[in-house]
């Protein structure tokens, strides 16, 4: 669905008249600024200025528009380039600058442009726990609601995701400002949201797993003796580089914990609570503490331990950064994915996947999978509009695109998966009216770094091509209300009933199953977590406690990386125990008592969609 435009000839001459008004006051440049200056303001709450109008009062994008983009969650900083970026220059005249903080310094980089008192033009939060709402009180970003801005030109969120806007005006808004829109909303209330695969595995190389004999793995830690075999049975890649069953990195650790020490806990219906002392279950009223016996965040760390003890474990991932590790899997150098977006994404390839190599699922006895319900509400994920943004009109034009059927299908999967991509080119619409993947498609979804895309469409490759934002507007699985079929082109029925390759067929066959998603369904093996909202503004800490809980986060992911690298049991045990005593000294005791409140708030949520 196109965005919609309004056309009162009325509407061109106020907005006419707002630019003569704003033209008395500062004058923005039209480039996005490297170095954000200035310093908080009433940007936040003036009019908003708008662009001059065309005759049909739609907005005039003959000028092009540069828009800095500070992401907390891209991995790529730099101009958008490629096919995306070729769209939004095409349809919008816009082009995208991406700050990424997950690659210069995280919370510091963070903290810098805020005390900058500029974010930019775009801003994309992880989460909304600290810094979204420290953003809205330091009068950073603008409030939708001004002049009527998002119901003028952000009229597919308004009249497709009401209940995400319900709680941006709610829990951050005092119950009529807006500040930004949750990520992944859905229109669906129910139900898990993931597609084909689920967000988590486990994933190994299916083909030396079948090699190694595909003994049963009864739990989490028999996954070391059966990797350790694999590694045997190919200890170096074709380029004679040796190979590892883990390698991690720590450009995704941000201020609290090792990211990769969580993900065993999503296996058993257990997630986290962002920047908070808990995991907690999908399905029920349960919560356990992050640095307690039971935590699999403490378990992870023995495990990481103990692989690299038995040398699974790449002793680079003290240093590299995520873009190393995915080179890695491409080059076929390592054995285990946590991530099916990840292993497979990056390593099988149509003519490996032809041959019946590849990664596929490979999961343990009585493994219970977290799901992500579908959430009306939208994710904690944010997306906001800097108070000094350019021409906002034509970026909330923008931002609503990518709520629209036409916007979703072209970047479903953005964030975790492969996108769909341009129309025409990786898929179409056939003859019948449903969506199909183009050979061409399936070539770039398999090998994305290696597809060159043609010029007409953007050139260079497919991955950096794609939306580099990191930020998923539409959960891929919703239904496009246009085919009838979910935006994801992995649950497509012409995806489905494609020929399958060696890989797949061998998996298929052993699984019983055509998809990870239905062997979870099928064995009753989904932890759905439902997606709610009090209705209230969320629990958040004071700022002397907010410290404190730094102070604990930077202790955690500091000592994590120590004991996983520890010599022997001895010297592991030794810091666990100083990581222990440092942040109970800290007070630790307080933030897990707020925790525990968070997780009570949380399943209050839940029961508003019960």
């Amino acid at each position: 669905m196109k965005g919609k435009r309004i056309s009162l000839i009325l509407l061109a001459v106020m907005m006419v008249f707002v630019m003569a008004a704003c033209s008395k006051g500062e004058k923005k440049g039209d480039t996005p600024s490297a170095k954000p200056e200035g310093t908080a303001s009433a940007a936040a709450t003036s009019t908003v200025a708008s662009p001059a109008a065309t005759d049909e009062g739609k907005l005039d994008h003959t000028k092009p528009l540069k828009l800095t983009v500070f992401s907390t969650t891209a991995n790529y900083a730099g101009p958008q380039t490629g096919w995306f970026g070729k769209i939004l220059k095409d349809k919008f005249n816009i082009e995208l600058d991406i700050v990424a903080s997950n690659l210069t310094g995280g919370d510091t980089k963070i903290a810098a442009m805020m005390a900058s008192g500029d974010l930019g033009d775009i801003i994309i939060f992880g989460d909304d726990k600290n810094h979204y709402p420290n953003a809205i009180k330091g009068n950073l970003l603008l409030d939708w609601t001004k002049d009527g801005l998002l119901d003028k030109y952000g009229t597919e969120i308004v009249k497709s995701f009401p209940k995400a806007v319900e709680k941006a005006k709610v829990a951050f808004g005092s119950g009529s400002a807006i500040y930004g829109i949750g990520n992944s909303v859905a229109t669906n209330p129910t139900g898990p949201s993931e597609g084909k695969d689920m967000t988590w595995g486990p994933d190994l190389r299916w083909d030396l797993y079948q090699k190694a004999g595909a003994p049963e793995i009864n739990s989490v830690e028999d996954y070391l003796t059966v990797l350790k075999k694999m590694q045997e049975l190919e200890p170096k890649n074709e380029q004679g580089k040796k190979t590892y069953a883990f390698s991690l990195w720590s450009d995704w650790d941000g201020n609290y914990k090792m990211t990769l020490a969580k993900q065993f806990a999503n296996m058993f219906g257990y997630d986290e609570i962002p920047d908070t002392a808990v995991y907690v279950k999908a399905d029920e009223e349960k919560y356990y503490d992050f640095l307690s016996e039971e935590s699999w965040y403490m378990k992870s760390l023995k495990l990481y331990f103990e692989a690299n003890q038995m040398g699974l474990l790449d002793p680079d991932s003290l240093t590299q950064k995520f873009d190393d590790v995915v080179a890695k899997y491409k080059e076929g150098r390592l054995l285990f994915s946590w991530f099916p977006w990840l292993g497979a994404a990056n390593y099988n390839t149509a003519e490996r996947t032809a041959e019946g190599k590849g990664f596929a699922l490979v999961p343990f006895k009585n493994e219970l999978m977290y799901s992500t319900g579908f959430n009306v509400y939208g994710g904690n994920g944010i997306i906001a509009i800097g108070a000094k943004a350019k021409e906002p009109a034509r970026i909330m034009e923008f931002i609503n695109w990518m709520y629209t059927p036409e916007g979703a299908m072209i970047s479903a999967g953005s964030g975790t998966a492969v996108p769909n991509g341009p129309k025409g080119l990786t898929w179409d619409i056939d003859a019948n009216g449903k969506p199909v993947v183009t050979e061409f498609g399936w070539k770039a979804y398999a090998d994305q770094q290696g597809t060159k895309i043609p010029e007409e469409y953007g050139g260079g490759d497919y991955y950096y091509g794609s939306n580099q934002m990191n930020f998923s507007f539409v959960v891929p699985a919703m239904q496009n209300p246009e085919t009838s079929e979910p935006y994801d082109h992995n649950l497509w029925k012409t995806t489905l009933e494609r020929n399958p390759s060696k890989l797949d067929s061998s998996w298929r066959e052993k699984m019983g199953v055509l998809t990870a998603k239905e062997y979870f369904e099928k064995n009753n093996l989904l932890a759905v977590a439902p997606q709610g909202f009090t209705g209230k503004e969320p629990l958040t800490m004071d700022k002397t406690l907010e410290q404190k809980n730094k102070q604990i986060g930077t202790v955690i992911q500091q000592m994590s990386w120590k004991m996983v690298f520890a010599k022997n049991q001895a010297e592991f045990d030794k810091l666990n125990k100083e990581m222990h005593d440092k942040v109970n000294g800290l007070g630790y005791a307080e933030v897990l008592d707020f925790s525990i409140k968070k997780a009570q708030e949380l399943f209050e949520a839940r029961k508003s969609v019960k």
